[in-house]
């Protein structure tokens, strides 16, 4: 380990010399009460960032053992300083000019969700926060004495504020704490209750614009549960709260437009993840194995059973192992169910406004005219209760346009300009006044059996194989797109980095053909939540821009890959 006067000799050596001196830094350095570690420099001033690491030894940094020594509670901590390191920079750093990315210093920046991250990395020996820089420059030579106040000057008092635990808020940091352990405590409440999602009271679902997650500021109602779906919970630390609990079963969300119906069930398949406080959906929870679905014209598709929707379709295709390269909006929304099933989806969401409308429901009137022999599609309507009769999967649909589903629905909510009501009653009384001319129901639903990939999916070019992302819905493999857009849930640009690692980790381990998908993935899962996301990582530098996605999204991603071969 070199001292920081050997780094700072350095610098002055390589000062205007060609940006590849950089490359002597590499390694590390003690510094004044931690350790900086230059994992990987950057080729040159407009390449990806370089990776460095402020190293504190936990006798220096000082966290209590209680603040980290349960999952949550460390996923809790690592989001904590992750947002003070990131409101430092955007507050205090002043940045550098130069070429490039020139004077650069960002960590991976937590959004209004607690993830699993990397960007902190902290255990019984130290704290250690991971940081992408852009090494200074003019044109293509060395910017030492910039880049010596940089590590030298600017970057040392972040880490001893944000690194050491005396200089943190500590009422700040255990409310933080408190919040995660409150939220997992509710879902532990949930799964005994058999509940699929829980909205409090006085939740703001409302987000201030399209492209935000904040929470609109003004003019947003609160959230009021109904009087018959209402529940109060005692949580360990925010005490008794009350809200609306939605129980197993299929639960439909009607009303009339712009009343808060796709608000609410947005609210809701979001509730997969925790949120942080002021985020106004703090305690709208979901059922962790809760999955969007919607159509996806254009989507490929390779050997699923999409038969318990699809069947008899011109020129004798085979639905039990359903291949095409620009499915349908019905093809691709069954697929993306079946898909679902096979990952263990325990709960489908729906928005009749992305769903494919002959997919969702077929009328008395057609039926009569087009007769079931010359219609492929069983609609969803006709499978919703089995999905739930025979596998327990429960479904939450958005729908204006259809009072079929009237009849079978266990709740019935309508949004009435943002506030929920139950008329379960007044549903079902309007189902028996006009009923349906046919009702059918095809029997048990079977739980599709995983497919099986061939390692020969996963071609190498002439340089090997290259992963890449661009932003949250975007994975490149080589020179394929690998588009995730139909994965609503996926919410971070650093799900979709991890994504592209646990691509890369199947790889390497070479895919073992005698196993499915999803046993391939609950293996890799299992890697993850004992080394975290550092084990299945391979980086040139610190791992520092992943953030756990769930095994649904990385299923989602395998199944939206064009160059998928299913055994």
């Amino acid at each position: 380990m070199r001292t920081s006067k050997e780094l700072e000799s350095l610098l002055q050596r390589i000062d205007g010399k060609g940006y590849k001196a950089y490359k002597d830094l590499q390694g590390t350095y003690a510094l004044e009460g931690f350790h900086l570690a230059v994992d990987y420099v950057q080729g040159d001033p407009f390449a990806s960032p370089s990776r460095i690491r402020g190293i504190v030894p936990m006798k220096e940094g000082d966290f209590p053992k209680d603040s980290f020594n349960t999952p949550e509670k460390k996923e809790a901590l690592k989001d904590y300083v992750s947002r003070k390191f990131d409101q430092t920079l955007k507050e205090e750093y002043p940045g550098a000019k130069g070429t490039g990315k020139s004077g650069m210093i960002s960590i991976d920046a937590p959004g209004q969700e607690m993830l699993e991250r990397t960007s902190i990395y902290i255990d019984s020996e130290k704290v250690e926060v991971r940081l992408e820089v852009g090494l200074p420059a003019a044109g293509r030579k060395v910017l030492g004495r910039v880049c010596k106040k940089m590590l030298l000057e600017l970057l040392p008092p972040f880490i001893e504020k944000n690194l050491y635990y005396n200089n943190l808020d500590e009422n700040a940091l255990w409310r933080h704490l408190h919040l995660r352990q409150d939220q997992e405590a509710l879902r532990g409440i949930m799964k005994e209750k058999g509940w699929i999602a829980f909205v409090r009271n006085g939740s703001i679902l409302p987000r201030e614009s399209g492209i935000s997650q904040k929470p609109l500021k003004r003019g947003a109602v609160s959230f009021q549960s109904p009087d018959s779906m209402e529940v109060a919970v005692t949580l360990p630390y925010e005490g008794e709260i009350t809200g609306m609990a939605l129980a197993k079963g299929v639960t439909l969300i009607v009303g009339g437009g712009y009343h808060g119906k796709s608000t609410l069930l947005q609210a809701i398949e979001l509730g997969v993840y925790p949120h942080i406080r002021g985020d106004g959906r703090e305690f709208v929870l979901t059922d962790p194995a809760a999955m969007k679905i919607r159509a996806e014209d254009g989507r490929g598709v390779e050997k699923v059973n999409i038969s318990p929707f699809i069947n008899n379709l011109p020129h004798q295709t085979d639905t039990k192992a359903f291949s095409t390269d620009n499915g349908s909006g019905s093809t691709s929304q069954a697929a993306n169910i079946i898909e679902a099933l096979e990952g263990g989806a325990g709960t489908l969401l729906i928005d009749e406004d992305t769903s494919a409308t002959n997919f969702m429901i077929r009328d008395d009137r057609m039926k009569k005219l087009v007769h079931k022999e010359k219609e492929p599609i069983s609609p969803f309507i006709d499978k919703v209760r089995s999905l739930y009769r025979d596998l327990g999967v429960s479904t939450v649909l958005v729908i204006g346009g259809s009072g079929d589903y009237f009849d079978v629905a266990d709740r019935v909510i309508m949004m009435d300009e943002y506030v929920p009501k139950d008329v379960t009653k007044s549903a079902k009384a309007i189902a028996k006044q006009f009923p349906r001319a046919v009702m059918t129901d095809e029997g048990p639903f079977e739980k599709p059996r995983g497919r099986v990939p061939l390692l020969s999916s996963f071609p190498e070019d002439r340089k090997g194989i290259k992963l890449k992302t661009r932003g949250t819905k975007t994975l490149l493999y080589n020179r394929l797109s690998v588009e995730l857009y139909g994965l609503e849930q996926l919410i971070s640009p650093s799900q979709t980095n991890s994504i592209a690692a646990i691509f890369k980790f199947l790889i390497d381990k070479k895919i073992d053909q005698k196993k499915d998908l999803d046993t391939l993935l609950q293996e890799t899962y299992r890697i993850i939540d004992q080394q975290g996301l550092e084990g299945i990582a391979s980086y040139k530098g610190h791992p520092g821009n992943l953030a756990k996605p769930r095994k649904l999204e990385v299923l989602g991603a395998l199944n939206r890959y064009r160059n998928l071969k299913i055994k």
